[in-house]
């Protein structure tokens, strides 16, 4: 978007009622307010203000000084050992993508020179293995969704009501979060679309602290942030996780409910873009329905 100022994910500062806060200490601070003294394993005096941990109760179970966990949190500390990490990780009871997520805001790679803009290209491999897929729907995503390549099965399940040739349209092709957000078709489709919609920003929260300096991140984020609320929101709440698969349900205006599994495969090269497939269990109403969609001339 013209104009618009980009932050840097892993290092932008933020003012709060405590001071300065980079990422880093938004993510800790959510995290914090998250699990309460009773889960932690803290005895709680006093009234408090937030149900969850203070800074200093957390710094206690972390085994380091208030003054330096304030100094994180600001980012006036950019050489945290990993067993601080790890201590503030056990603490906190984090996950494994939130630890994750952790040790790359701690530790982020050094910022580079603003580059012109390129836009990402399709791996000729990649599109081949999609359109050999047959009746499987899979899609090429970027490393910010946008949608890279899909075949006919992808293009009839997740955006037959774009044109098939829009992933080619390099200025303008579609992207996954927008359509999720923004495009009432997508809205529709899914019959879950509050969990999934949660599961979407989840994701591009781990990916954005790998991805911190580019610029397009930035103003993906931005006008996402600015034209959806739902999405403000959700990303306002730092959860963080890595989408490799599971299931979904859809609500198909061509063929009705169905029930996929789906898998994500990340391209060896580790530039982000992965392949997103769909399938459905065999002799099942759900496979029966995607046969349909993909046989329909």
């Amino acid at each position: 978007m013209e104009g618009m100022a980009v932050p840097n994910f892993a290092a932008s500062i933020n003012v709060s009622a405590d001071g300065p806060v980079t990422e880093l200490g938004e993510f800790l601070r959510s995290r914090r307010d998250r699990i309460t003294p009773d889960e932690a394993g803290v005895n709680s005096y006093g009234r408090r203000r937030v149900p969850g941990l203070r800074r200093e109760e957390l710094a206690q179970l972390a085994g380091v000084s208030v003054t330096y966990l304030t100094r994180l949190e600001q980012g006036q500390s950019q050489n945290a050992s990993d067993s601080i990490i790890d201590a503030l990780a056990r603490a906190l009871q984090l996950d494994a993508d939130e630890r994750a997520h952790l040790y790359a805001l701690a530790h982020p790679a050094p910022p580079q020179r603003p580059r012109a803009w390129q836009p990402e290209v399709a791996k000729p491999g990649a599109k081949q293995l999609l359109h050999s897929m047959g009746d499987v729907p899979a899609v090429l995503l970027g490393r910010f969704n946008d949608i890279l390549a899909w075949n006919r099965a992808g293009h009839l399940l997740l955006a037959g009501h774009l044109d098939c040739d829009a992933p080619s349209q390099v200025e303008d092709r579609p992207n996954q979060m927008k359509l999720l957000f923004l495009d009432e078709h997508t809205r529709d489709l899914y019959v879950d679309w509050a969990d999934e919609a949660a599961l979407a920003v989840a994701s591009l929260r781990y990916v954005a602290a790998q991805f911190a300096d580019d610029r397009r991140l930035a103003e993906l984020v931005g006008e996402l942030s600015m034209r959806s609320p739902e999405f403000a929101q959700l990303w306002a709440g730092h959860d963080v996780r890595l989408c490799t698969s599971g299931a979904k349900r859809f609500r198909h205006p061509e063929v009705g409910e169905l029930t996929l599994g789906y898998e994500v495969l990340h391209l060896p090269e580790g530039n982000g873009q992965r392949i997103l497939t769909h399938t459905a269990e065999p002799g099942s109403a759900s496979f029966a329905a995607l046969r349909l969609l993909t046989s329909a001339t």
